[in-house]
Protein backbone atom coordinates (compact mmCIF):
# COMPACT_ATOMS: atom_id res chain seq x y z
CA UNK A 1 0.00 0.00 0.00
CA UNK A 2 2.92 2.24 -0.03
CA UNK A 3 3.50 2.49 -3.49
CA UNK A 4 0.35 3.62 -5.62
CA UNK A 5 0.13 5.58 -8.27
CA UNK A 6 -0.30 9.56 -7.20
CA UNK A 7 -2.33 12.36 -8.48
CA UNK A 8 0.53 13.91 -9.53
CA UNK A 9 1.25 10.93 -11.81
CA UNK A 10 -1.73 11.89 -13.89
CA UNK A 11 -2.15 14.30 -16.91
CA UNK A 12 -5.50 15.98 -15.84
CA UNK A 13 -5.59 18.98 -18.51
CA UNK A 14 -9.25 18.87 -19.94
CA UNK A 15 -10.34 15.54 -17.96
CA UNK A 16 -13.14 14.81 -15.90
CA UNK A 17 -11.65 13.93 -12.52
CA UNK A 18 -13.80 11.92 -10.27
CA UNK A 19 -11.83 12.48 -6.54
CA UNK A 20 -13.58 10.94 -3.48
CA UNK A 21 -12.82 13.19 -0.08
CA UNK A 22 -13.58 12.91 3.16
CA UNK A 23 -15.69 15.84 4.24
CA UNK A 24 -17.70 14.07 7.25
CA UNK A 25 -17.73 17.50 9.04
CA UNK A 26 -19.40 18.23 12.68
CA UNK A 27 -22.25 20.59 11.80
CA UNK A 28 -24.46 22.36 14.42
CA UNK A 29 -28.27 22.54 14.50
CA UNK A 30 -27.99 25.60 12.36
CA UNK A 31 -25.83 23.25 9.68
CA UNK A 32 -23.37 25.66 10.50
CA UNK A 33 -19.78 24.01 10.05
CA UNK A 34 -17.94 23.05 13.83
CA UNK A 35 -14.44 22.15 12.30
CA UNK A 36 -13.85 22.03 8.79
CA UNK A 37 -10.25 20.40 9.82
CA UNK A 38 -11.45 17.43 6.81
CA UNK A 39 -12.06 20.08 4.52
CA UNK A 40 -8.83 21.36 4.41
CA UNK A 41 -7.09 18.62 4.41
CA UNK A 42 -8.37 17.88 0.95
CA UNK A 43 -7.37 21.46 -0.56
CA UNK A 44 -3.76 20.18 -1.58
CA UNK A 45 -5.67 17.54 -3.70
CA UNK A 46 -8.34 19.87 -4.85
CA UNK A 47 -5.86 23.06 -5.81
CA UNK A 48 -3.47 20.41 -7.81
CA UNK A 49 -5.89 19.39 -10.08
CA UNK A 50 -7.60 23.01 -10.50
CA UNK A 51 -3.71 24.34 -11.19
CA UNK A 52 -3.53 22.01 -13.58
CA UNK A 53 -7.15 22.39 -15.50
CA UNK A 54 -8.74 19.15 -14.48
CA UNK A 55 -12.46 19.60 -14.51
CA UNK A 56 -13.12 18.26 -11.09
CA UNK A 57 -16.52 16.43 -9.59
CA UNK A 58 -16.01 15.85 -5.50
CA UNK A 59 -17.86 13.22 -4.16
CA UNK A 60 -18.21 12.47 -0.22
CA UNK A 61 -20.65 11.00 2.63
CA UNK A 62 -21.58 13.20 5.43
CA UNK A 63 -23.18 11.23 8.89
CA UNK A 64 -25.34 8.52 8.04
CA UNK A 65 -28.67 9.28 6.63
CA UNK A 66 -29.51 5.62 5.60
CA UNK A 67 -30.15 5.56 2.37
CA UNK A 68 -32.49 8.43 2.52
CA UNK A 69 -32.27 12.17 1.89
CA UNK A 70 -31.76 14.12 5.36
CA UNK A 71 -32.08 17.67 4.84
CA UNK A 72 -29.45 18.55 8.07
CA UNK A 73 -26.81 16.16 6.37
CA UNK A 74 -26.68 17.82 2.74
CA UNK A 75 -23.57 19.06 1.76
CA UNK A 76 -24.25 21.89 0.86
CA UNK A 77 -22.85 24.42 4.17
CA UNK A 78 -19.58 22.50 2.90
CA UNK A 79 -19.91 23.43 -0.83
CA UNK A 80 -20.12 27.22 0.86
CA UNK A 81 -17.41 26.56 3.02
CA UNK A 82 -15.04 24.72 0.31
CA UNK A 83 -15.59 28.01 -1.96
CA UNK A 84 -14.38 30.32 0.61
CA UNK A 85 -11.24 28.05 1.52
CA UNK A 86 -10.56 28.54 -2.31
CA UNK A 87 -11.24 31.25 -3.23
CA UNK A 88 -13.40 30.02 -6.36
CA UNK A 89 -16.54 29.32 -7.55
CA UNK A 90 -17.94 25.63 -6.27
CA UNK A 91 -21.05 24.37 -7.92
CA UNK A 92 -23.17 21.94 -5.85
CA UNK A 93 -25.09 19.30 -7.24
CA UNK A 94 -28.15 18.13 -6.14
CA UNK A 95 -27.66 14.54 -6.26
CA UNK A 96 -24.80 12.18 -6.88
CA UNK A 97 -26.04 10.21 -10.14
CA UNK A 98 -28.30 10.59 -12.79
CA UNK A 99 -29.36 13.09 -16.09
CA UNK A 100 -29.20 16.41 -14.13
CA UNK A 101 -25.85 15.24 -12.59
CA UNK A 102 -24.00 13.86 -15.71
CA UNK A 103 -25.39 17.17 -17.67
CA UNK A 104 -23.54 19.60 -15.08
CA UNK A 105 -20.33 17.36 -15.36
CA UNK A 106 -20.50 17.67 -19.38
CA UNK A 107 -20.67 21.13 -19.38
CA UNK A 108 -17.67 21.70 -16.22
CA UNK A 109 -14.81 23.67 -18.38
CA UNK A 110 -11.08 23.18 -17.52
CA UNK A 111 -10.20 24.98 -13.70
CA UNK A 112 -14.16 24.31 -12.66
CA UNK A 113 -15.31 22.04 -9.89
CA UNK A 114 -18.69 20.97 -8.86
CA UNK A 115 -19.66 19.21 -5.09
CA UNK A 116 -21.91 16.24 -5.33
CA UNK A 117 -24.79 16.07 -2.73
CA UNK A 118 -23.99 13.42 0.03
CA UNK A 119 -23.72 9.61 -1.66
CA UNK A 120 -24.98 8.14 1.31
CA UNK A 121 -28.22 9.74 0.45
CA UNK A 122 -28.18 6.28 -1.58
CA UNK A 123 -27.88 2.92 0.28
CA UNK A 124 -26.02 1.95 -2.67
CA UNK A 125 -23.47 3.71 -1.78
CA UNK A 126 -22.44 1.32 1.25
CA UNK A 127 -23.69 -1.62 -0.05
CA UNK A 128 -21.01 -1.39 -2.95
CA UNK A 129 -24.21 -1.65 -5.52
CA UNK A 130 -22.39 -2.51 -9.56
CA UNK A 131 -25.26 0.03 -10.90
CA UNK A 132 -24.81 2.62 -8.61
CA UNK A 133 -20.67 2.57 -9.04
CA UNK A 134 -21.14 3.27 -12.85
CA UNK A 135 -23.66 5.58 -12.56
CA UNK A 136 -20.98 7.20 -10.58
CA UNK A 137 -18.89 7.16 -13.03
CA UNK A 138 -20.92 7.81 -16.21
CA UNK A 139 -18.64 10.34 -18.02
CA UNK A 140 -15.75 10.28 -15.53
CA UNK A 141 -12.37 10.17 -17.47
CA UNK A 142 -9.92 10.00 -14.18
CA UNK A 143 -10.46 8.56 -11.07
CA UNK A 144 -8.50 10.12 -7.37
CA UNK A 145 -9.35 9.13 -3.61
CA UNK A 146 -7.72 11.04 -0.76
CA UNK A 147 -10.50 9.74 1.70
CA UNK A 148 -8.44 8.30 3.96
CA UNK A 149 -10.98 8.32 6.88
CA UNK A 150 -12.93 5.55 4.57
CA UNK A 151 -10.32 3.60 3.38
CA UNK A 152 -11.53 0.84 5.03
CA UNK A 153 -14.77 0.24 3.84
CA UNK A 154 -15.76 -0.82 1.14
CA UNK A 155 -18.08 0.85 -0.31
CA UNK A 156 -19.11 2.22 -4.05
CA UNK A 157 -17.14 5.24 -4.46
CA UNK A 158 -14.09 4.00 -2.63
CA UNK A 159 -13.95 0.33 -4.34
CA UNK A 160 -16.50 -0.45 -6.88
CA UNK A 161 -16.09 2.69 -9.05
CA UNK A 162 -12.65 1.79 -9.60
CA UNK A 163 -13.65 -0.92 -11.89
CA UNK A 164 -14.64 1.80 -14.30
CA UNK A 165 -11.44 3.32 -14.83
CA UNK A 166 -7.92 2.34 -16.35
CA UNK A 167 -6.01 3.76 -13.83
CA UNK A 168 -6.89 5.05 -10.08
CA UNK A 169 -4.95 7.21 -8.16
CA UNK A 170 -4.35 8.33 -4.75
CA UNK A 171 -4.64 12.08 -3.43
CA UNK A 172 -1.71 13.94 -1.67
CA UNK A 173 -3.42 12.91 2.26
CA UNK A 174 -3.93 9.43 1.27
CA UNK A 175 -0.26 9.59 0.36
CA UNK A 176 0.63 11.26 3.24
CA UNK A 177 -1.20 9.47 5.72
CA UNK A 178 0.21 6.04 4.31
CA UNK A 179 3.85 7.53 4.42
CA UNK A 180 3.63 8.33 7.70
CA UNK A 181 1.66 5.07 9.23
CA UNK A 182 3.38 2.86 7.55
CA UNK A 183 7.34 4.57 8.33
CA UNK A 184 5.60 3.87 12.13
CA UNK A 185 5.07 0.30 11.35
CA UNK A 186 7.86 -0.61 9.09
CA UNK A 187 10.86 1.45 9.33
CA UNK A 188 10.65 3.67 12.40
CA UNK A 189 13.64 5.77 13.92
CA UNK A 190 14.60 4.17 16.82
CA UNK A 191 13.60 4.16 20.17
CA UNK A 192 9.67 3.67 18.69
CA UNK A 193 7.03 4.00 21.29
CA UNK A 194 3.36 3.54 21.17
CA UNK A 195 0.87 4.68 23.38
CA UNK A 196 -2.35 2.68 23.22
CA UNK A 197 -5.36 4.37 25.57
CA UNK A 198 -8.92 3.84 25.31
CA UNK A 199 -11.87 1.95 27.25
CA UNK A 200 -11.63 -1.75 26.07
CA UNK A 201 -8.63 -4.17 25.09
CA UNK A 202 -10.83 -5.79 22.57
CA UNK A 203 -10.61 -2.44 20.47
CA UNK A 204 -7.08 -2.07 20.37
CA UNK A 205 -6.17 -6.30 20.06
CA UNK A 206 -5.37 -5.91 16.67
CA UNK A 207 -2.92 -2.95 17.08
CA UNK A 208 -1.21 -4.61 20.37
CA UNK A 209 -0.52 -7.43 18.64
CA UNK A 210 0.54 -6.02 15.37
CA UNK A 211 2.74 -3.38 17.54
CA UNK A 212 4.48 -5.73 19.82
CA UNK A 213 7.58 -7.32 17.81
CA UNK A 214 8.00 -3.70 16.42
CA UNK A 215 8.18 -1.34 19.57
CA UNK A 216 10.48 -0.74 22.20
CA UNK A 217 8.16 0.33 24.65
CA UNK A 218 4.10 -0.04 24.96
CA UNK A 219 2.71 2.45 27.58
CA UNK A 220 -0.63 1.75 28.46
CA UNK A 221 -3.75 3.92 29.61
CA UNK A 222 -7.72 4.32 29.80
CA UNK A 223 -9.97 1.99 30.57
CA UNK A 224 -8.11 -0.89 28.87
CA UNK A 225 -5.48 -0.75 31.80
CA UNK A 226 -7.62 -2.26 34.75
CA UNK A 227 -8.41 -5.57 32.66
CA UNK A 228 -4.51 -5.73 32.81
CA UNK A 229 -4.76 -5.09 36.34
CA UNK A 230 -7.05 -7.89 36.91
CA UNK A 231 -4.94 -10.40 34.75
CA UNK A 232 -1.91 -9.18 37.47
CA UNK A 233 -3.76 -10.66 39.86
CA UNK A 234 -5.18 -7.37 41.38
CA UNK A 235 -8.19 -5.87 42.63
CA UNK A 236 -10.01 -3.01 40.56
CA UNK A 237 -12.80 -1.95 42.39
CA UNK A 238 -15.61 -0.77 39.92
CA UNK A 239 -12.86 0.06 37.16
CA UNK A 240 -14.11 -0.98 33.79
CA UNK A 241 -13.69 -4.36 33.10
CA UNK A 242 -13.73 -6.46 30.24
CA UNK A 243 -14.27 -10.20 32.23
CA UNK A 244 -13.72 -12.30 28.97
CA UNK A 245 -10.84 -10.45 27.93
CA UNK A 246 -8.67 -11.00 31.28
CA UNK A 247 -7.06 -14.43 29.99
CA UNK A 248 -6.02 -12.39 26.57
CA UNK A 249 -4.82 -9.45 28.78
CA UNK A 250 -2.31 -12.16 30.53
CA UNK A 251 -1.17 -13.64 27.10
CA UNK A 252 -0.26 -9.60 25.80
CA UNK A 253 2.04 -9.47 29.19
CA UNK A 254 3.38 -12.87 28.68
CA UNK A 255 4.01 -12.29 24.85
CA UNK A 256 5.63 -9.00 25.54
CA UNK A 257 8.19 -10.46 28.27
CA UNK A 258 9.17 -12.93 25.94
CA UNK A 259 9.55 -11.08 22.78
CA UNK A 260 11.93 -8.22 25.47
CA UNK A 261 9.36 -5.70 24.66
CA UNK A 262 9.07 -2.61 27.73
CA UNK A 263 4.98 -2.76 28.08
CA UNK A 264 4.57 -0.05 30.74
CA UNK A 265 1.33 0.03 32.55
CA UNK A 266 0.24 3.09 34.96
CA UNK A 267 2.46 3.80 37.90
CA UNK A 268 -0.44 5.64 40.05
CA UNK A 269 -4.08 5.82 39.05
CA UNK A 270 -6.43 8.75 39.30
CA UNK A 271 -10.06 7.01 41.11
CA UNK A 272 -13.50 8.77 41.60
CA UNK A 273 -15.87 7.58 43.50
CA UNK A 274 -17.91 8.20 41.09
CA UNK A 275 -18.29 8.58 36.92
CA UNK A 276 -19.20 12.62 37.46
CA UNK A 277 -17.20 15.65 36.90
CA UNK A 278 -18.18 16.25 40.49
CA UNK A 279 -17.06 13.12 41.87
CA UNK A 280 -14.52 13.50 44.54
CA UNK A 281 -11.36 11.91 43.29
CA UNK A 282 -7.95 10.91 44.80
CA UNK A 283 -4.31 9.26 43.49
CA UNK A 284 -3.09 5.56 44.61
CA UNK A 285 -0.10 4.35 44.00
CA UNK A 286 0.48 0.59 42.65
CA UNK A 287 -2.66 -1.20 41.01
CA UNK A 288 -4.76 -2.08 43.95
CA UNK A 289 -8.45 0.33 43.92
CA UNK A 290 -10.61 -0.21 46.79
CA UNK A 291 -14.05 -1.19 46.05
CA UNK A 292 -16.23 1.83 45.74
CA UNK A 293 -13.73 3.43 43.87
CA UNK A 294 -13.30 3.52 39.90
CA UNK A 295 -10.10 4.53 37.91
CA UNK A 296 -10.58 7.48 35.94
CA UNK A 297 -7.33 8.22 34.67
CA UNK A 298 -3.72 7.87 35.07
CA UNK A 299 -1.67 9.27 37.60
CA UNK A 300 0.88 12.26 38.06
CA UNK A 301 3.67 9.93 38.56
CA UNK A 302 2.64 7.83 35.25
CA UNK A 303 2.32 10.95 33.63
CA UNK A 304 5.74 12.24 34.53
CA UNK A 305 7.06 8.84 33.33
CA UNK A 306 5.02 8.29 29.95
CA UNK A 307 6.81 12.05 29.40
CA UNK A 308 10.09 10.76 29.55
CA UNK A 309 9.62 7.86 27.29
CA UNK A 310 8.18 10.48 24.81
CA UNK A 311 10.91 12.39 24.99
CA UNK A 312 13.55 10.34 24.40
CA UNK A 313 12.08 8.50 21.37
CA UNK A 314 12.41 8.75 18.29
CA UNK A 315 9.23 7.84 16.96
CA UNK A 316 5.71 7.42 18.88
CA UNK A 317 2.34 7.04 17.56
CA UNK A 318 -0.48 7.64 20.15
CA UNK A 319 -3.86 6.23 19.51
CA UNK A 320 -6.53 6.81 22.67
CA UNK A 321 -6.98 8.72 25.32
CA UNK A 322 -5.32 8.03 29.09
CA UNK A 323 -8.42 8.55 30.91
CA UNK A 324 -12.25 9.85 30.59
CA UNK A 325 -11.23 12.37 28.78
CA UNK A 326 -14.79 13.42 27.89
CA UNK A 327 -15.16 15.61 31.62
CA UNK A 328 -12.51 17.53 32.49
CA UNK A 329 -11.70 16.64 35.81
CA UNK A 330 -9.90 13.13 34.55
CA UNK A 331 -8.54 14.81 31.27
CA UNK A 332 -5.65 15.75 32.49
CA UNK A 333 -3.52 12.64 31.68
CA UNK A 334 -4.50 12.55 28.16
CA UNK A 335 -3.75 16.29 27.55
CA UNK A 336 -0.64 16.36 29.96
CA UNK A 337 0.89 13.92 26.98
CA UNK A 338 -0.57 15.71 24.22
CA UNK A 339 2.31 18.14 25.40
CA UNK A 340 4.58 16.20 25.68
CA UNK A 341 4.35 15.21 21.81
CA UNK A 342 4.08 18.72 21.14
CA UNK A 343 7.33 18.87 22.67
CA UNK A 344 9.20 15.73 21.33
CA UNK A 345 11.80 16.35 19.07
CA UNK A 346 11.01 12.98 17.72
CA UNK A 347 8.24 12.13 14.75
CA UNK A 348 4.70 12.32 16.28
CA UNK A 349 1.60 10.69 15.17
CA UNK A 350 -1.68 11.14 17.06
CA UNK A 351 -4.89 8.96 15.33
CA UNK A 352 -8.10 8.27 16.80
CA UNK A 353 -10.85 10.79 17.76
CA UNK A 354 -10.19 11.38 21.28
CA UNK A 355 -6.83 11.84 20.81
CA UNK A 356 -6.94 14.51 17.53
CA UNK A 357 -9.62 16.02 19.77
CA UNK A 358 -7.10 16.45 22.42
CA UNK A 359 -4.57 17.79 20.29
CA UNK A 360 -7.03 20.34 18.91
CA UNK A 361 -8.26 21.43 22.46
CA UNK A 362 -5.13 22.05 23.88
CA UNK A 363 -4.44 24.07 19.95
CA UNK A 364 -1.47 21.78 19.42
CA UNK A 365 -2.04 20.44 15.66
CA UNK A 366 0.73 22.49 13.96
CA UNK A 367 3.08 21.15 16.62
CA UNK A 368 2.67 17.29 15.78
CA UNK A 369 4.44 15.79 13.30
CA UNK A 370 0.65 14.09 11.98
CA UNK A 371 -2.44 14.84 12.74
CA UNK A 372 -4.36 11.54 11.23
CA UNK A 373 -7.76 12.19 9.76
CA UNK A 374 -8.58 8.32 9.70
CA UNK A 375 -9.64 7.00 13.11
CA UNK A 376 -11.03 3.52 11.96
CA UNK A 377 -9.05 3.64 9.27
CA UNK A 378 -5.51 4.65 10.96
CA UNK A 379 -6.38 2.24 13.78
CA UNK A 380 -6.87 -0.52 10.68
CA UNK A 381 -3.72 0.37 8.85
CA UNK A 382 -2.04 -0.05 12.25
CA UNK A 383 -3.15 -3.31 12.91
CA UNK A 384 -1.82 -4.50 9.80
CA UNK A 385 -5.02 -4.87 7.99
CA UNK A 386 -5.47 -3.81 4.86
CA UNK A 387 -7.33 -0.82 3.43
CA UNK A 388 -9.59 -1.67 0.49
CA UNK A 389 -9.96 1.75 -0.80
CA UNK A 390 -6.19 1.86 -1.25
CA UNK A 391 -5.22 -1.68 -1.97
CA UNK A 392 -7.69 -1.51 -5.44
CA UNK A 393 -5.52 1.72 -5.98
CA UNK A 394 -3.29 1.46 -9.17
CA UNK A 395 0.70 0.48 -8.25
CA UNK A 396 3.19 2.49 -9.63
CA UNK A 397 4.78 -0.38 -10.99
Amino acid sequence: MLDKLSVADLDLKSQLLFIRVDFNVPLDKDANITDDTRIRAALPTIKYALEHKGRVVLASHLGRPKGKVVKEMSLLPVARRLESLLDVKVLFAKDCIGPEVNTIKSRLEDGEIVLLENLRFHQEETGNDPGFCEALATGMERYVNDAFGTAHRAHASTVGITSFFDVSAAGFLIEKEIRYLGNAVSDPERPLTAILGGAKISGKIDVIQNFLPRVDNLLIGGGMTYTFFRAQGFKIGDSLLEEEKISLAADILKEAEAQKVNLVLPFDTVIADKIDPGAQTRVITGKEIPPGWAGVDIGPETIKKYAGYVKNSGTIVCNGPMGIFEMTPFARGTLEITQALAESSGTTIVGGGDSVAAVRQAGLVDRITHVSTGGGASLDFLAGKVLPAIEVLTDKK
